[in-house]
């Protein structure tokens, strides 16, 4: 895996959308991948037990959608009084979790996350093959 490109994919959502602050790659079992969070010192983010929990709540949406007979899951997010978390498969095997502040657009989100979605599942796939 390009760890250099995989970060310029995940620092890239930042820039491109207002209100992201962080995103991380975790594989599906929730393994941590690779991070981008601001932390705030008061209260840091704590990467590993986030990539744990965002594979977990992904592997829990899927089944939801699955036993709702509602087709493909497309994210799950989390909406709470400080901001957001929106997390996407990256295939079956890896999952991308991004960390919004309240005036994340989530909308734009999803425009923007797409191609590197896609980008982000090359890298990996490519890290296979090694």
């Amino acid at each position: 895996m390009d760890r250099h490109d995989l970060l310029t994919e995940m620092r890239g959502l930042r820039e491109q959308v207002p209100g992201v602050t962080g995103t991380l790659v975790a594989a599906s079992d929730g393994l941590l991948v690779a991070a981008d969070i601001d932390s705030d010192a008061d209260s840091p983010v704590e990467a590993d037990a986030l990539a744990a929990i965002a594979a977990a709540s992904l592997g829990v949406a899927r089944r939801v959608v699955g036993l709702a007979h509602q087709g493909t899951l497309g994210r799950a997010i989390t909406y709470a009084s400080r901001g957001h978390m929106v997390v996407y498969g990256v295939g079956v095997a890896a999952v991308l979790a991004v960390l919004g502040d309240e005036g994340l657009d989530v909308g734009a989100l999803h425009q923007r996350s797409q191609p590197a979605l896609g980008r982000i599942r090359t890298i990996l796939t490519d890290t296979q093959g090694e």
